[in-house]
């Protein structure tokens, strides 16, 4: 039997119904003796199942994060035979096979099978080709926080050559990156043993496809293990998921953004140097650092306020023993072409001016009983109860107080600190229900109330939030997004290449780290190799820690190319002249670079926008051909040029770096021209990371500023020959909305490989007539 919501609707068909084709319907709910079906289009390439035994729960709006205004039918027609339903678009089809006939249960059957009505269905791409099978589905019976749920999950066929990656953040790996073989908690867990994990329940597979779940409780990710994949949640009355399918990973992430929503380009600002340190102490010392990095003429864009800043933990004030002068002090920023950030907390202590009224009002986390969560006992942690975000009110009061007490002394950006949060729900109370059911949720409702609260407040400023943890849709929020307090060690920098990039893969593209790591710098160290920079000018800072100038500078090599370059750290000292001044040399001849990137960078972000893809990206979306590069998570591309391969032992001074086939590729440093497809030693001296970039590339380069303050005019072309190539120049005013409404130029750059010409098209005229003598054609 078949229900839908429209000209269906009451109608059944018998199983023996010739194959009939009908037009598309909001939904469709079919009958399966015994669990309810319900199918939902969200564009020509996105489905939406969602699979339970009552039919209420699959007639159900999706969960949070999922923009359920965007579901789209149009593309789709509807068709049923004796082996079940189709559902088809010239992108994807989707079959839910029919019921089972009935049977007499044999022995294991009858005492293990699950009581639940079988269900399987198939995906198949625009090619035909089956990347969807779904074989099973459970919901358990389970008791979580006093209330009788279930735990639900599906399972799907694996292939024997199928990659998984995404999932969100999780640091266990060293290399690899591929998540096959593993099994992933997602959940965001502060204190997971490698870094904390935050959970981004989006895996795209190798196959040309990907699954978005929808559930926020703890969810278990087992990837191709036994010939199956599988999701299973803690908590929920219903499984419900998403497939999306695309020949490309554009078509795959702009089918996600459909979903969840789009990536906003960041104000410009958020692609220079953002310098930070747990913590400035005074508003004097924030003024001597953003000075000197002026009196240098090192660029720099933001400066940050880190915690304790104020008198109490959730008073939502600033300490005028030490900050005597905000609004002075950021006029003086302002004045330099700087802006800045600071960061406001979600926790509230018994002493502060705030808890009794929050407490009052319910505003808080709670426990079984209904009172206010204070702390986490089993960690000592006395910093106060937890505001809850999924309370509208709540919400909407904490944006209001951290407003007019701290962001309107002048304060440019909110860096919404402890959002996964480290006040671990589970056992405790949301407005909306359980923190086991609701686990996942906290960051994208805490940092969207803020960011709408931001973009109603000042329209015509683009919104930028630092936050520690996402969820399914924490991407459209304007939030750019760090691996949290990570260790200032070599290991922990190691770790970072395959994390970012599951990250990014995730959906999330504005994803970053603190270069040096966070987590207090000890004073000595167990290195076995003579360090590659002189440390003895920098004992204030790294004490008898000999290779801590050389961890810094190699890692400040790497966040030269991230979406985000952010130095921060528990240390004495953060900035790049507290290391020695061989270390400061090379480390501001990055930062330089860095910002000659920005017209190059920001047109990524451009791109990012567009499409939901990620610019700082795994190989194998570029490659996914090339075998070599499935499990490859050292190395990664930045943009559509650059591979980047960053040094993360220490003493090391050259490195082993794949250079991925169908192309050639240049060294960035040398403009040596190298063939792909096979693995080259490649030198790096401490001065140099291994960078190349892809024949037939182009790379518009900008002029020398201070900050993105400054006009940044475009002072050279680099075009990599070996094919022809294109680019598309993008620039707005860095600052505004107005490029949502067009108000931008984009040049279309074209390099003729045969001629040997470029050319520009479209954009500013006068700009155009100076591309071909800009250009700087790169061979050796």
């Amino acid at each position: 039997m078949r229900n839908s919501n429209l000209a269906l609707l009451g109608l059944v068909w018998s199983l023996a119904t010739a194959v009939t084709i009908v037009n598309a319907t909001p939904a469709v709910t079919l009958d399966r003796h015994g669990a309810w079906v319900s199918i939902e289009a969200y564009g020509p390439n996105v489905v939406h199942v969602t699979i339970a035994a009552d039919k209420a729960q699959v007639l159900k709006a999706p969960g949070y994060g999922i923009l359920a205004e965007h579901a789209d039918h149009s593309a789709f027609h509807e068709a049923h035979d004796p082996s079940g339903d189709t559902f088809a678009s010239p992108e994807l089809t989707l079959h839910v096979d029919a019921a089972p006939p009935p049977h007499t249960p044999g022995t294991m059957e009858r005492y293990f099978a699950p009581d639940l009505a079988p269900i399987r269905l198939q995906v198949k791409n625009a090619k035909g080709a089956t990347v969807v099978n779904m074989t099973s589905w459970e919901m358990s019976p389970y008791e979580v926080a006093g209330e009788a749920t279930y735990q639900v999950g599906a399972t799907f066929s694996a292939a024997a050559d199928e990659h998984y990656y995404g999932m969100g953040q999780n640091q266990g790996s060293l290399g690899p990156l591929d998540l096959r073989g593993r099994v992933i908690d997602c959940r965001h867990w502060y204190d997971a043993p490698s870094g904390e994990t935050v959970c981004v329940p989006f895996m795209v597979s190798s196959k040309g496809y990907g699954i978005i779940w929808d559930n926020p409780s703890d969810t278990r990710f087992v990837a191709g293990i036994r010939g199956r994949t599988s999701f299973q949640s803690k908590v929920g009355e219903r499984v419900s998921f998403f497939v999306v399918t695309g020949d490309t990973p554009e078509a795959i992430y702009s089918a996600y953004a459909r979903v969840t929503g789009k990536t906003p380009i960041p104000p410009k600002a958020a692609f220079g140097l953002i310098q930070s340190k747990a913590r400035y102490d005074s508003q004097a010392e924030v003024l001597r650092v953003a000075h000197t990095y002026r009196e240098k003429n090192y660029p720099l864009d933001v400066m940050v306020v880190d915690w304790f800043y104020w008198t109490h933990m959730g008073q939502l004030d600033i300490n005028p023993a030490e900050f005597p002068d905000p609004d002075g002090m950021n006029k003086q920023l302002h004045d330099a072409g700087v802006k800045s950030i600071i960061s406001i907390w979600p926790r509230f202590e018994r002493s502060g001016r705030y808890f009794s009224e929050l407490d009052a009002k319910g505003y808080f986390l709670k426990d079984k009983d209904g009172k206010t969560v204070d702390g986490l006992p089993f960690r000592s942690d006395r910093t106060g109860a937890l505001i809850d975000s999924t309370h509208p009110a709540a919400r909407q009061w904490f944006w209001e107080h951290a407003r007019d007490n701290i962001l309107s002394h002048g304060f440019d950006y909110p860096w919404l600190d402890e959002t996964e949060p480290d006040l671990v729900p589970d056992g405790y109370f949301f407005s909306i229900g359980s923190g086991d059911r609701y686990h996942n949720v906290f960051p994208l409702l805490h940092v969207e109330g803020v960011a709408q609260g931001l973009r109603t407040w000042k329209p015509d400023e683009r919104v930028l939030i630092l936050s520690r943890a996402a969820y399914l849709g924490s991407q459209r929020t304007g939030a750019l997004f760090w691996s949290s307090d990570i260790d200032p060690t070599w290991e922990a920098l190691q770790r970072q290449i395959p994390t970012g990039l599951n990250m990014t893969a995730s959906g999330i593209a504005y994803w970053g780290n603190d270069i040096g790591g966070w987590q207090y710098l000890p004073q000595t160290t167990s290195a076995t190799h003579a360090p590659l920079l002189d440390p003895s000018d920098a004992r204030d800072t790294v004490g008898q820690n000999n290779d801590y100038p050389e961890l810094l500078t190699r890692w400040f090599e790497y966040g030269t190319f991230l979406p985000t370059l952010r130095l921060h750290g528990d240390r004495k000292h953060t900035e790049i002249w507290a290391f020695g001044h061989q270390a400061e040399a090379i480390m501001a001849k990055y930062d330089k670079l860095r910002y000659r990137l920005i017209p190059y960078i920001y047109s990524q972000a451009k791109k990012a926008y567009d499409t939901g893809a990620p610019f700082m990206r795994p190989l194998w979306m570029d490659f996914p051909d090339d075998t070599q590069v499935a499990d490859l998570g050292t190395e990664y591309m930045f943009g559509p040029a650059f591979l980047v391969a960053p040094i993360t032992k220490q003493g090391q001074v050259d490195k082993d770096v794949y250079l991925p086939a169908g192309s050639d590729w240049y060294n960035f440093w040398t403009n040596e021209k190298l063939v792909g497809g096979r693995w080259v030693k490649v030198a790096a001296p401490i001065e140099q990371i291994p960078v190349f970039v892809r024949a037939g590339s182009i790379v518009p380069l900008g002029s020398d500023i201070q900050s993105t303050a400054s006009k940044q005019s475009v002072s050279e072309i680099r075009v990599y020959p070996g094919k022809d190539a294109d680019f598309a120049l993008y620039d707005d005013d860095g600052t505004s909305y107005d490029y949502q409404a067009g108000k931008s130029t984009t040049t279309l750059l074209h390099w003729n490989n045969a001629s040997g010409s470029l050319n520009g098209t479209g954009g500013d005229a006068a700009f155009n007539k100076k591309v071909p003598e800009l250009a700087k054609i790169m061979a050796r």
